[in-house]
């Protein structure tokens, strides 16, 4: 009997509901620092994105704004968003259900964010006790999605090769990133009418849809081996 797939899930957008609070700093703290942003942009252009990247982006429309400014203003955001995500964060609707169906297989968090957002986000929705510490942070891999080696790292960290993982992610870059990686990709597609699933990608449009999803690609898998 082969083990058990290894889940590796996004956090932003698959398992908490950041993205607004995020998003509203982000209007905030960019627009005063003379880089025009509001929080539909997120959504609507960035999301997933590296923070730093989008904020070259922003430069590249509005000029550039002085580097030791940034730096400022992106640890004052980072702060005001620990904040806001320890009082107001929720989980994604079906996460908590979805994850507790899924307890017999080994789970880890691949996230652009950094580890100190990522935990401050599981602890305020109650989810850290299902990770413990399978959290596997860019900003400490130094490798951030849609590059696949964060996916790539996370399950050799967890002991697993990219064929036995399955990443669970909700943006289009994490999504490319795992498939580059050579997992099998869940795209979570909360807004499946303004947005496409890549191809080789199965989609869900509710986590609460994605244990029978495991349960089949489990099937299948098993139905594999037997036959080799």
């Amino acid at each position: 009997m082969a083990r058990p797939l290894c889940l590796l899930f996004d956090c932003d957008g698959t398992l908490v509901d950041s993205e607004p609070l995020l998003a509203a700093e982000m209007e905030t703290s960019l627009t005063a620092a003379g880089l025009p942003f509001q929080a539909s942009d997120y959504v609507g252009e960035f999301r997933g994105a590296r923070f730093r990247h989008i904020v070259a982006e922003l430069e590249s429309r509005h000029g550039a704004v002085d580097p030791d400014r940034l730096e400022v203003l992106e640890r004052d955001m980072r702060a005001n968003l620990n904040r806001r995500l320890a009082t107001d964060l929720t989980p994604i609707t079906g996460a908590a259900e979805a994850l507790a169906a899924l307890s017999g297989h080994p789970m880890g968090v691949v996230s652009n964010g950094p580890i100190n957002k990522i935990r401050t986000s599981l602890l305020a929705t109650n989810l850290e006790p299902v990770f413990g510490d399978h959290l596997f942070s860019a900003y400490e891999a130094q490798c951030w999605k849609p590059d696949p080696c964060l996916y790539r790292h996370a399950g050799a960290m967890l002991g697993y090769a990219p064929e036995d993982c399955v990443a669970i992610d909700d943006a289009l870059v994490g999504v490319q990133a795992a498939l580059n990686a050579g997992m099998t990709v869940i795209h979570l597609n909360r807004f499946p009418d303004a947005e496409e699933t890549p191809e080789g990608a199965i989609m869900i449009t509710s986590m609460f849809q994605l244990p029978t999803v495991i349960a089949r690609l489990e099937h299948d898998r098993q139905r594999s081996l037997s036959r080799a």
